[in-house]
């Protein structure tokens, strides 16, 4: 089906404003929705003819994110493509929990024409739409929302520890000021994928093991940057299915265990949820594979990622940080840093 689509004028002066879901997470306003004249009939399920699709830039530049990140009960602005819906006007709305991750459905309800705002809650979440004689859920998207900072008491959140950040009770610049909240983590929801290889529970702090739940600062924009060094490897002709991520996010009490004369940094990346260590791993035997071809598994193979690294952030320079070659050490193969920290570094 290829409907006509025009744009909408009408919904732009509904002023759905404040946090916007966009490519990564809240940021500046959208354009306006957009729709065509509606296909009546049935429940219109993603993948069939249906009458509401995501744009697509909400997946990144990759095409491969599969979260969004706001935080509860903020008004959002969610880039829609309307196909065939007579008006956008008369839908409403509701929040669907992910299976398992919540006990019952969120009691929030609302219609389009009044804002689409977040749930009230922490947890992940699908949107609803309802239109006269139709009905669709968004399956290929969830929505996170985030346990706000705020929330965190002494050093932990819900029994977590997470530790103070340095800059908690200092003025810093906006890269370096704690995360804006966490996302929380339970058994039943840590396989969620944020994106097309990875899950939730790939960047979780390795300590803590029988607490739940746990807590996690995630950027998206991470998450986006390694599907491209996955896609930037593979257009290379070096396979690359499956990566390891040997840390990604720390908390600040964890971090600061390994702090000191050629350690962690205080204001490691890691604790901001924009870093990962990874490593290209097709055969899941937990060490590097060897890319380069040269019968050996070494840093030479970190170099490989290195270059796809390098040619993201040429094409992406919104996506420009940090990158770090580390060697095995007896505990650990070779690996690769990577962040989104704004501004180039090499190591």
């Amino acid at each position: 089906m290829h409907p006509r689509r025009r744009t909408a004028t009408t919904l732009a002066a509904l002023a759905l404003a404040g946090t916007t879901l966009g490519m990564y997470a809240p940021s500046k306003a959208l354009p306006p929705l957009t729709w065509g004249s509606p296909t009546p009939g049935a429940v219109v399920e993603h993948g069939g003819d249906a009458a509401v699709r995501v744009a697509s830039r909400v997946f990144g530049h990759s095409g491969r994110l599969r979260v969004v990140m706001s935080d509860p009960s903020t008004t959002v602005q969610l880039p829609l493509e309307w196909m065939d819906v007579a008006s956008p006007l008369d839908v409403s709305y509701s929040w669907h929990p992910v299976a398992g991750t919540q006990l019952r459905m969120l009691s929030g309800e609302g219609r389009l024409a009044h804002g689409l705002f977040a749930p009230g809650s922490a947890g992940i979440w699908r949107l609803q739409l309802r239109g006269s004689d139709w009905s669709q859920s968004l399956e290929n998207l969830s929505v996170i929302t985030r346990v706000p900072f705020a929330e965190k008491r002494g050093g932990y959140l819900n029994g977590y520890r997470i530790g103070t950040y340095p800059t908690e009770n200092a003025p810093r610049g906006a890269s370096y000021a704690p995360p804006p909240g966490f996302i929380e983590v339970t058994p039943e929801n840590q396989d969620l994928a944020v994106s097309e290889h990875f899950r939730l529970r790939n960047f979780l702090t390795k300590d803590q093991f029988s607490v739940w739940p746990k807590y996690l600062a995630l950027d998206l924009r991470l998450i986006d940057k390694l599907e491209l060094v996955i896609q930037e490897l593979n257009a290379m002709g070096i396979r690359a299915e499956h990566v390891a991520v040997m840390s990604g996010f720390r908390t600040p009490a964890y971090n600061i265990q390994g702090v000191g004369e050629g350690g962690r940094a205080l204001l490691s990346r890691h604790t901001y949820g924009d870093a990962s260590d990874v490593w290209v791993d097709n055969d899941r035997d937990g060490y590097m594979d060897d890319l380069n071809g040269d019968g050996r598994r070494d840093t030479e193979d970190a170099r490989v990622m290195l270059r796809a690294v390098d040619r993201v952030e040429r094409r992406y320079p919104e996506l420009t940080g940090g990158a770090g070659i580390y060697r095995d050490n007896g505990a650990h193969g070779p690996f690769i840093h990577i962040d989104v920290r704004g501004n180039p570094a090499r190591w």
